[in-house]
């Protein structure tokens, strides 16, 4: 029977995850599930102003999945390689 329940909880997700990625706008909890953190960290980040969002009305908080998406590339953190490579250009522009 436990190996049902979990499969069961595997096919909702599986479907809620689905059904996100036809949508173009999140609410703060499908925002929150797509990208895989709380509700409270995404409240700081709008706090913080770090996150796009949309708030229509000065109620609920919206965000755009492909503002998401950009989001995080945008947030690309820089390998060692890519680091000395851009160190080594910007020294040979100097000279």
């Amino acid at each position: 029977m436990e190996f049902i329940q979990k499969q069961l909880k595997e096919i909702i997700a599986l479907l809620t995850k689905q059904n996100l990625l036809e949508k173009e706008f999140f609410t703060l909890e499908e925002a929150a599930l797509y990208l895989g953190q709380s509700k409270s960290s995404l409240y700081k980040l709008t706090s913080k102003k770090e996150i796009p969002f949309y708030v229509p009305g000065g109620k609920m908080i919206y965000f755009r999945r492909s503002e998401l998406e950009s989001w995080i590339v945008d947030s690309k953190v820089d390998t060692v390689d890519e680091l000395e490579a851009s160190i080594d250009n910007y020294l040979s522009q100097k000279v």
